[in-house]
């Protein structure tokens, strides 16, 4: 079976948890018994073997007309796959056009919702219109839907009421437990100027409203004053939102030491001995279709307390790996009662560890992806 992925991000241009996603996930498949993937992404020439092309915006079309030219190459780009898996609006509508080309079945993983997202319109003016129209146009009438949590299963079924429920998977996502492990070194943090010696709070991911960077800096007043504050976080969606931040860690620094900026994009070894060293990791998304830095956070043995938004309940296990909060509370006290008991936390962490290794692994993720899209090419071939 000749399975085409189609997607924007592929290493060693991955910036969010899509392209992660996409990295392992067609690895996994790679070594599944019967699967041929080949991956079709934007940009430059990938050093992978399981990159067949890349294609880059035609003539000197830029923004969503370049991304939409993108697609048309990609559609062209698949002929014999027997089946087309996209990822994020970005490839969606190149997994529709190729559907209708080729008549072979498309699936779809849905890793965000654009009507979710309406603080996209500031970055992408009418752009965003075409990324919604992208989505929507792929996801009504992709042959199966995956949904990488209940929480966006539902979310689907609510933004989307043409998709009929029954075309809508739940595969949760997966991460790879031997890169992201404990690493008890000090290297990278000596580098970025934290202490080993004094707890830590960390928060990781992109400067966007989405990521609830500005509710943890509203908390971050209340926090132990003897813990420091990581904050890994770079790619702005927009330089307005980039500025807020800035005066915002200002301020906090005006009233706390120990707060430290990280600025930019971290490889990813330095990633897990920053997990590892952290203390408490904060997950305070406002919207969260699943939440794959929190499964990083845990691989890495160290406690999460984020919000129980989207699919983060079902990665998050209240009083066992971490704890859970609405969105509106106050996000200090429960990590202030981490820092105060750290043995309570590394136990947390410690659990968080076996919750992923028993439940989290791409080899569990790829058999369930490869099951799905057996099942579209049996229906297409009629066979029972």
């Amino acid at each position: 079976m000749r399975v085409a992925l189609l997607t924007r991000e592929f290493p060693p241009e991955v910036y969010g948890g899509a392209g992660v996603h996409v990295e392992h996930l067609a690895a996994a498949l790679a070594a599944a018994e019967g699967v041929a993937v080949r991956v079709h992404a934007y940009g430059r020439p990938r050093p992978s073997s399981l990159v067949e092309a890349t294609y880059q915006p035609l003539g000197a079309l830029e923004g969503v007309l370049g991304n939409l030219s993108v697609n048309l190459q990609m559609a062209a780009g698949v002929a014999g796959a027997d089946v087309v898996h996209s990822h994020t609006w970005y490839a969606n509508f190149a997994g529709r056009l190729a559907q209708l080309l080729h008549g072979v079945p498309h699936v779809m993983t849905t890793h965000s919702l654009e009507p979710r997202r309406p603080w996209k319109a500031d970055q992408l003016g009418g752009g965003y219109a075409v990324s919604q129209f992208c989505e929507r146009t792929g996801i009504e009438s992709a042959d199966a839907v995956i949904a990488v949590s209940r929480a966006m299963k539902a979310d689907i079924l609510d933004a989307y009421p043409a998709v009929q429920p029954d075309r809508v998977t739940v595969v949760h996502n997966g991460i790879d437990a031997d890169v992201y492990r404990p690493d008890p070194g000090t290297a990278v943090l000596d580098k970025h100027g934290i202490d080993p010696a004094r707890p830590s709070v960390l928060f990781l991911g992109r400067l966007t409203p989405q990521k609830g960077v500005m509710e943890l800096l509203d908390s971050a007043e209340r926090l132990d004053q003897a813990a420091q504050l990581v904050l890994c976080a770079g790619q702005p969606d927009t330089e307005g939102f980039a500025g807020q931040v800035a005066d915002r860690v200002d301020n906090l620094r005006r009233s706390r030491d120990g707060v430290i900026w990280i600025e930019g994009m971290l490889d990813r070894a330095d990633t897990v001995q920053i997990l590892t060293a952290a203390t408490v990791f904060v997950c305070p998304s406002l919207y969260e279709p699943f939440g794959l830095v929190n499964l990083e956070a845990m691989a890495c043995e160290t406690a999460v307390v984020a919000h129980a938004v989207g699919g983060i309940p079902e990665i998050v296990v209240e009083g066992e790996t971490g704890h859970l909060v609405t969105v509106g509370d106050d996000l200090a006290a429960p990590v202030n009662a981490l820092i105060a008991d750290p043995e309570r936390a590394a136990a947390m962490g410690r659990a968080g560890r076996q919750r992923v290794l028993a439940a989290f692994t791409w080899d569990r993720i790829a058999a369930r992806t490869a099951d799905l899209y057996r099942s579209l090419n049996a229906k297409t071939s009629g066979d029972p």
